[in-house]
This record gives structure tokens, C-alpha cells and sequence, in this order.
């Protein structure tokens, strides 16, 4: 089970590195928006917790995009191979 979720972020996060970088090629167009635009999902400030001698500060961010779910498809053929 942690493999595979492994393999998911890591698809998700090539999917999403290989988005910017097509994005950056066609500046303003519909393609760089349709590569790089989506919804974050997550907390958009950290939440801290001060105990005044120790403080937590916590967070989380996901960032979906039509290339990031790109690379999560491309993870799961990639495990189905397997």
C-alpha cells in the first residue's frame, strides 16, 4: 500500500513538474492555462499550535491540474504494468 501511494505522488508531482514546464512554453494561451490552472485543496495558511516553549506549525497543499492527474494515470498504467 506505501508503494503505491508512493508511485501516485510521484506520478502527481512529474505529472504537474512536466505541466510547468509545457505551460512556460506557450505563455497566455489556453493551453498553459489548461496545464497549470486547478483548484488547491488543503490549508492555505499553516495552522500553528504555540505551547509558548514549543510550536507546531502545520500544513497542507494539493494542487490539482489536468497535467498533475496526467502523471497520476501515467503512475497507475505504470503499476498495472508491474
Amino acid at each position: 500500500m506505501g508503494v503505491l501511494l508512493l508511485i501516485v505522488l510521484l506520478g502527481m508531482v512529474f505529472g504537474a513538474f512536466l505541466g510547468e514546464l509545457v505551460g512556460a512554453a506557450f505563455p497566455a494561451s489556453w493551453l498553459q492555462a489548461l496545464l497549470t490552472k486547478g483548484p488547491q485543496i488543503g490549508l492555505t495558511s499553516p495552522a500553528t499550535f504555540d505551547l509558548k516553549f514549543l510550536t507546531f506549525t502545520l500544513g497542507l497543499a494539493i494542487k490539482v491540474n489536468v497535467a498533475a492527474l496526467l502523471g497520476v494515470i501515467a503512475a497507475a498504467v505504470l503499476i498495472k504494468k508491474l
